[in-house]
């Protein structure tokens, strides 16, 4: 308001002093010689106070947008992390639900192979020898090859892992596990 109101008492100052020196009897041609010079003033004046209004109004939409570009770059940072968030917890839970399942299918088949070895078992005491042994190594085999299987996996799951871990921890570096992807921004 300072700025408007230093320019007001310019245009109040000349008019005052274009008044107290014009003489006394304005008729015609005198009150012109009055009257132009202070509409010049005043159009000067007003172009001044516009241009201070423009500056002002540039200045504070640089500043909103500055504001706003910031807010926009705190919630779109806020939205990544939630959104990481949930991945995570997403991983976790299915994970869970992984080893929930694999724990009750190693009580089934373990118990399945179990039986079948205990077959085997009853046969080998009630003099069916050969077919006993068949039996009980062929379950044998089997229960094997399928622990053997579930160590492999766990160990292809775990290497998975921690390559993601080594991603997250170090982004910047190029560990060739895989290609960076470039967001659009």
């Amino acid at each position: 308001m300072l700025k408007y109101f230093f320019g007001i008492l310019l245009v109040q100052a000349v008019t005052v002093v274009l008044v107290l020196l014009a003489p006394p009897d304005l008729q015609g041609i005198g009150l012109l010689r009055l009257i132009i010079p202070l509409l010049f003033i005043g159009f000067a004046v007003a172009f001044w106070f516009s241009s201070l209004a423009h500056h002002l109004r540039k200045d504070e939409l640089s500043q909103v947008n500055e504001k706003f570009a910031k807010e926009r770059e705190h919630i779109r940072i806020n939205a990544e992390r939630a959104k990481a968030r949930v991945m995570k917890q997403a991983q976790k839970e299915v994970a869970k639900e992984a080893r929930v399942t694999h724990a009750k299918a190693n009580f089934k088949v373990g118990a399945t192979f179990a039986g079948a070895i205990g077959f085997g078992a009853l046969l080998l005491l009630t003099q069916f020898l050969t077919i006993g042994i068949v039996l009980m190594t062929t379950s044998g085999g089997a229960l094997a090859g399928y622990l053997y299987r579930g160590r492999k996996q766990n160990a292809v799951a775990i290497s998975s892992d921690r390559a993601d871990k080594l991603i997250k921890v170090n982004p910047s570096k190029k560990n060739g596990l895989l290609p960076r992807l470039k967001s659009k921004t």
